[in-house]
Order: C-alpha cells, then sequence, then structure tokens
C-alpha cells in the first residue's frame, strides 16, 4: 500500500517573488486531520560544467540566509513555466561565461522534503566554449575551476556544504569513475 495525505483545503499566506507560502488542511492515511506549511517554489537547474581537464566550474558566493560564502556549480531559479534545460544553460553562460557542447541528464533533487516544493534539475556539461560572463544585477560571484578529483574531496570534508553540489559533484565523480562520462 501507497503512503499517501490528501489536502482537505489551504490558504496561501504569503506571496513572494521567489517563493509564496501554503497553510493546508489534511487526512492523513489513518483518517486523523493535520497541518502542513509548505513553500512553493518554481524550482532551479544546476549545471556541473567538466571541462577536458577534469576540472568543474564552481562559483564562490555569498549566502545571505547563512552568512557566509558558499561554494556551489552555477544554477539558478526558474521562472514560472520555464524549461529547465533552457535555464541551466543561460546559467551556465551568465554565471561561468560557457557554452557547452553535450550535456547529461543528471537527474532531480528534491532538497528540503519536508516543507518545499522545490525540485532542482541538473546536468553535467562537457565541450565546454567560452563566450561571455554577463550577472545579473546584484549578483557577486568568483568562478573557480576545480580538480574533479579536488571537488570531491571538498565535499567530504565539508568545504562543500550545498546540497544540490554536492549531490551533483558525488555523481558526476561516480559516473567518471564508472567510465559512463
Amino acid at each position: 500500500m501507497s503512503h499517501f495525505e490528501k489536502k482537505l483545503d489551504g490558504n496561501t499566506i504569503f506571496e513572494g517573488r521567489v517563493f509564496s507560502v501554503e497553510v493546508d488542511r489534511v487526512e492523513l492515511e489513518n483518517g486523523k486531520q493535520s497541518t502542513r506549511e509548505i513553500v512553493r517554489h518554481h524550482g532551479g537547474a544546476c549545471v556541473a560544467a567538466l571541462d577536458s581537464e577534469d576540472r568543474l566550474y564552481l562559483v564562490r558566493q555569498f549566502r545571505y540566509a547563512y552568512g557566509q560564502e558558499l561554494w556551489e556549480l552555477p544554477a539558478g531559479k526558474l521562472e514560472k513555466g520555464e524549461d529547465p534545460f533552457d535555464a541551466a544553460r543561460r546559467e551556465l553562460e551568465e554565471e561561468v561565461g560557457l557554452v557547452a557542447d553535450r550535456y547529461v541528464d543528471l537527474g532531480e533533487l528534491y532538497p528540503t522534503v519536508g516543507y518545499c516544493s522545490e525540485v532542482i534539475y541538473t546536468w553535467a556539461a562537457t565541450g565546454l566554449h567560452a563566450t561571455a560572463q554577463h550577472l545579473d544585477e546584484g549578483e557577486f560571484l568568483t568562478v573557480e575551476p576545480v580538480p574533479l578529483q579536488t571537488a570531491r574531496e571538498m565535499v567530504l570534508d565539508g568545504r562543500i556544504k550545498d546540497g544540490k553540489t554536492v549531490a551533483a559533484v558525488l555523481k558526476i565523480d561516480a559516473l567518471r569513475r564508472a567510465g559512463k562520462l
């Protein structure tokens, strides 16, 4: 038997630029009722760009919610209705100044399953070519090519904390070791 929860009614209590917040009343599978607070998010796209020297292009960016600069793969939020693959290609060019000949779908990530609907779509990109970086207004970051082995070590020793980056680096490393990328 599959587990489930049935929405009985709900209310949007906040509508922002990046996400909205809903409070729903649900019926549980045992017939009892509970409340769910949900952050509704359009999702994001992430690209792990791997060059011919086996370097991943990471960015260092200050993240206000954590009060620190974090190491991340290039990524960005989706506009409502935007194709995730188009967003991934856009973010690679905007943030890093690269375009790619080949993309490999690394799948979807659900970063915060307890209360958020965000889905992050991830790709590996190879066959890289330089174009021009063009950051959004108010976006400040530093691009650093990092050897894949070093990126893996940064995940394992805790220097890389961002969930999408942790997952994508480890997945790319596993695919590379298996000869599938």
